[in-house]
């Protein structure tokens, strides 16, 4: 019986624990994705330019170190701030260009939406179904490993055709992404909220990217 009881105490105790882990990682990654969107903004207003664009890219990328080593303490938030500033200001130019097609804001309003029926759509079905997608963790790290060989390898060769199927492997491997990091967070794998944050927004981030230049590829002469 006292084995029973404990049983019961631990396994409510992690319940527990997993939905405020789930809960703060929802909270913290609205909040991001908002302020995000406002870097955007600001630098779609003020046009950066493509090395702008690029060297707060880079910055991003720094920072992730920063944020995965803070991550434990409270400090971990505002490098998670910074961070995904940093990534939402150098969509600015990327973001600049689409706009100036003749169905530009259309363009990016659906990729918008795409996105984010993408991520509920995914993020709803782990939550309500309880099924562990662990397993996908080593096939989807050879995907975005080959998706980033193929990328630094077309920045030289120039192919349209293999640029395209880089995006929408790369929508794949971010859908695929999305199911096991959700997973890991109600299982218990992770238990730290601002790394799954960096986690699920990073994918929703790619993720996005990738439809928008599918879009623009297939939509952008309308």
């Amino acid at each position: 019986m006292e084995q029973n009881t404990l049983y019961r105490s631990t396994t409510e105790t992690s319940a527990l624990q997993t939905n405020k882990v789930l809960r703060n990682t929802y909270m913290l990654l609205a909040m991001t994705l908002l302020f995000s969107a406002v870097c955007a903004g600001i630098s779609m207003s003020i046009g950066i330019s493509p090395l702008a664009s690029l060297g707060m890219s880079i910055g991003a990328f720094v920072l992730l170190f920063v944020v995965n080593k803070t991550a434990d303490s409270a400090a971990g938030i505002f490098w998670v701030f910074a961070f995904t500033g940093l990534l939402g200001g150098s969509l600015g130019f990327t973001l600049n260009l689409y706009a100036g097609l003749p169905n530009g804001p259309e363009l990016i309003m659906q990729a918008f939406g795409a996105t984010a029926l993408v991520f509920f759509g995914l993020s709803a079905y782990v939550l309500t179904t309880k099924k562990d997608f662990s397993f996908m963790g080593g096939f989807l790290m050879i995907g975005l490993i080959v998706a980033i060989v193929a990328a630094i390898a077309n920045i030289f060769l120039q192919i349209p055709a293999m640029s395209l199927a880089i995006s929408a492997g790369i929508v794949l491997i971010m859908s695929g992404l999305i199911l096991f990091d959700t997973s890991r967070i109600i299982h218990g794998g992770e238990t730290n909220y601002v790394r799954a944050t960096v986690s699920l927004y990073l994918n929703i981030y790619n993720l996005f990217v990738s439809i928008l230049h599918l879009l623009g590829a297939f939509g952008g002469d309308e």
